[in-house]
């Protein structure tokens, strides 16, 4: 998993430190409402009909123990579920189809302390909401899959940190999704992103990305469509950027339903292609602009070694149950553990479908379990997939 730095967290914690002040010059009248939601919502926090709604950022499904360990925490101490009169305590969360996890009833007067804990894990909810470039989500067995060709999570993560706070894409026509995987099975769902990324490598064995956009589903479904087959890892920074400073230009604005820049690729075709290679050949033209987004080898190096693979282990596991093992047993044996890329490991998925539960909800004591579980079985990791399930990767 990627390693916060001292920069990080104290960036994290300065944010969680801003809302509070934010949130307390609202409960005091300071601040209005149309005032404040501005500010709530680049921290994640919504207030819908029955009570507040936060959403926390899990980067392309990666967990820790330690960080779901806080969410059952939060979980218990602060998801208000109403169970009658008076309200009782000890909630639930909920896994979303986006690899990011929902908090539905804190109320608002604790967000702040919500925010600090979070912090304290290096978790935050910073652009889960808002017309910005938004979790960016990979496939649940990156680095780990037999058919992988590139491993996806450093990319993934150089992506993240390029997109945080970006001060020209925080204010867009819409909300803005991007996909990635680097494996021959698209278990990223990357055309059905506004920009979907495939890593892959060439006849000379070098990085590069495939590059589709506009996909998206909602009232409107639509494919993304091929721009690229191959954008060199170094500058798929620059490309995208391309892509957004167009959308950002041409999108539209007057109507939250044709806002999406599937729309804006539709209607223009082949036009919005030829802007998009135009606008990347004068980034790349730019020495001061091209040296600002193209990726350094020793950035993409420093995020890689966070994601290295464990040691190879000796096989030591039955992948068929034997003929006198419980009937449940042998089903959970075939539908939840999967072939792993490495000799001696298997990839497990804990399922969080359950009769009479909504896909992807979960108690506190089921996030600690699962915690526990991946302290004893997978390295103290875990990965949220996009079917609302855990995953124990090692």
């Amino acid at each position: 998993m990627y390693q916060y730095t001292d920069f990080d967290r104290q960036f994290v914690r300065a944010r969680a430190a801003q809302f509070r002040d934010q949130l307390q010059r609202h409960l005091a009248g300071e601040l209005a409402e149309d005032e404040f939601r501005p500010l709530r919502l680049q921290n994640g926090l919504y207030v819908q009909r029955h009570a507040p709604m936060l959403r926390v950022a899990v980067p392309y499904g990666e967990l820790s123990s330690r960080q779901l360990r806080m969410l059952a925490r939060i979980a218990r101490e602060h998801d208000l579920r109403d169970a009658g009169t008076p309200h009782e305590r000890g909630g639930f969360g909920h896994f979303t189809t986006r690899q990011n996890l929902q908090f539905n009833w804190i109320p608002l007067a604790e967000a702040a302390d919500v925010m600090d804990k979070l912090a304290e894990v290096d978790l935050h909810g910073i652009q889960t909401s808002g017309n910005c470039i938004r979790n960016i989500t990979t496939d649940a067995m990156a680095g780990i899959a037999p058919d992988e060709e590139v491993d996806p999570r450093p990319y993934a993560e150089i992506l993240r940190q390029w997109s945080t706070l970006h001060p020209e894409f925080a204010f867009l026509p819409r909300k803005f999704k991007i996909a990635i995987h680097g494996a021959r099975e698209d278990r990223a769902a990357i055309g059905w992103h506004d920009i979907g990324l495939q890593l892959h490598r060439s006849a000379a064995g070098e990085v590069g990305f495939r590059v589709w956009v506009g996909g998206g589903m909602g009232r409107t479904p639509m494919i993304g469509q091929q721009l690229a087959d191959f954008v060199p890892w170094q500058q798929i920074l620059v490309y995208i950027e391309a892509i957004v400073r167009v959308y950002n230009l041409h999108g539209r604005r007057d109507n939250a339903y044709k806002a999406r820049i599937k729309i804006l690729v539709k209607a223009e075709g082949r036009r919005f292609a030829d802007q998009v290679n135009a606008e990347f050949a004068a980034l790349l033209a730019d020495d001061q602009l091209a040296g600002v987004h193209l990726i350094p080898q020793a950035e993409l190096d420093r995020v890689a070694a966070c994601f290295q693979a464990p040691p190879v282990l000796q096989p030591g596991f039955a992948r068929h149950a034997e003929t006198d093992a419980p009937p449940a047993y042998v089903r959970w044996l075939e539908r939840n553990v999967r072939d792993h890329k490495l000799p001696g490991y298997r990839v497990v998925t804990l399922s969080l479908k359950r009769a009479g539960q909504p896909p992807g909800d979960v108690s506190a004591e089921q996030m600690d379990g699962a915690a526990a579980l991946a302290d004893r079985f997978s390295r103290g990791e875990l990965r949220v997939s996009h079917d609302q399930n855990l995953v124990l990767p090692w």
